[in-house]
């Protein structure tokens, strides 16, 4: 089976910031190529809709990629708030932490960001999977993009 790969905002972005764009573009290259299967939520959704119009347009154009979109629920918000409780990271980005509750509820094999100061770091994941096996929930797996592409050998 492909694995499911749940895009935050950051990897979306990235496409058009000259420090992530080639892993950015390459990600959705591959996605494209059906290697993995694109997964984001509705508040990705949301943020997209506040980003540029290049932006809006990547993820617009669902004929290249299918995205399987996910929503929020009351499980989803009491494990985001859960991290917070944890103090996994201030209260001011309470979002990153939904993005990786509703990656985690969803069971998701993989979270793709660049947010290394609140998502993509060593003792944050572990936090946030130690929350997750005190919930029932399995352990996920977080990378940034360049973790994840394939490069071809020259």
């Amino acid at each position: 089976m492909k694995p499911r790969i749940y895009l935050d905002t950051s990897v979306i972005g990235g496409c058009f910031d000259s420090e992530f764009e080639l892993a950015s573009r390459t990600l959705f290259e591959e996605i494209a190529q059906c290697r993995f299967i694109a997964v984001i939520s509705e508040i990705v959704e949301e943020e997209i809709a506040l980003a540029p119009e290049k932006i809006r347009e990547l993820i617009g154009n669902k004929q290249k990629i299918k995205f399987e979109v996910l929503s929020e629920n009351e499980e989803t918000v009491g494990l985001a708030e859960d991290y917070l409780k944890a103090g996994i990271v201030g209260k001011s980005y309470f979002d990153d932490c939904r993005h990786v509750a509703i990656a985690s509820f969803y069971n998701v094999d993989l979270l793709v960001s660049w947010n290394f100061k609140h998502i993509v770091q060593f003792d944050k994941i572990r936090r946030f999977n130690a929350i997750n096996m005190l919930h029932g929930y399995r352990q996920i797996e977080i990378r940034s993009p360049m973790e994840v592409i394939h490069y071809e050998k020259e």
